[in-house]
Parts: C-alpha cells; sequence; structure tokens
C-alpha cells in the first residue's frame, strides 16, 4: 500500500452492478467458487461441461462476508504468518550456520529462505489458478523486499 505500482493489478467489470446484483440475488456465502463448477475429470468430459468452458467466463472467484473490509485481522494474521516464517527461517539458520558466520552467509541463507517462503505461493497461484504473471510477478518482487529485510535484520542481530 505504501508503494503504488499494485493498484492497477485489480480492474472493475464493465457491468459490475449487474454482476453484485446476480450475486446477491443468488445469496451465495462467503468462500472461493469456481465458475463453471465442475465436480470430477469425468463431468469435465462432458458435453455440457465442454460448452460451459467454451461460452466462458471461466474463473475462479473469492466472496468475502459482507459488510465494510475490516483490516484488523488481516493485519493480525500477517503478523503471525510473518511471524511463522521468521521463527522457521531462525531454526534453519541456527542450524546451518554458526556463531560469527560471514555476513555474506547469513544473508544468503536468510534471505533467500524468507524470499521463498514469501513468494512461492504466488506462484503456484500463477500456475495453476491463471493469476496474472503481471500480478505474480509484482508479489515475487514484494517477497524479495520482505526478504532482504528479514536477511538485514538477522545479520544485525546474528551472534558473533
Amino acid at each position: 500500500m505504501v508503494f503504488k505500482y499494485h493498484n492497477k493489478d485489480y480492474v472493475p467489470l464493465p457491468n459490475e452492478d449487474a454482476v453484485r446484483a446476480a450475486l446477491r440475488s443468488a445469496n451465495p456465502r462467503p468462500g472461493e467458487y469456481i465458475i463453471p463448477h465442475c465436480s470430477d475429470m469425468q463431468a469435465m468430459k462432458t458435453p455440457e461441461m465442454q460448452k460451459k468452458f467454451a461460452e466462458g467466463p471461466v474463473g475462479r472467484l473469492t466472496l468475502r462476508a459482507t459488510g465494510p473490509m475490516a483490516i484488523g485481522p488481516s493485519l493480525v494474521q500477517w503478523f503471525l504468518f510473518s511471524l511463522v516464517i521468521g521463527v522457521v527461517v531462525a531454526a534453519l539458520a541456527s542450524v546451518s550456520l554458526s556463531a560469527g558466520a560471514s555476513v555474506r552467509h547469513i544473508f544468503i541463507v536468510v534471505g533467500v529462505t524468507t524470499w521463498l517462503a514469501y513468494s512461492g505461493g504466488h506462484i503456484t497461484s500463477a500456475i495453476w489458478f491463471a493469476r496474472p504473471w503481471s500480478i505474480t510477478t509484482k508479489e515475487i518482487f514484494d517477497g524479495l523486499i520482505y526478504g532482504l529485510a528479514t536477511a538485514a535484520a538477522f545479520v544485525w542481530l546474528w551472534p558473533r
């Protein structure tokens, strides 16, 4: 949110109000939806399902609970996620680096591991869920920033 390079990642539907009205009339619960939905690979082969895929749209839809956006719970979850990554990376670093390890070794072990932890899942989403690679690339870059910041903190705090 500080850097504005993510501002154009998500675009509105040309008929957003009509789509919102259609979704509201269906009254779906918060959750993850697939369009068109197919329960198994056998059903995927039927002419009816093939027609749905050909006609479109094809995609994923995530719906949250109705109401104003509350950033607090997401920030708490992000903090806990970052804490778990930090603890796991600290455990890895403690068994792979010795006290007095060089700045370069600390930076590489911690930075690469943390970068992969923050970025790896985004690549999976791009591959399997057609998440745009332009967005994925930015998220990998974000992970790199987190990895570099974490590596810098470990270098600063590593026992000499």
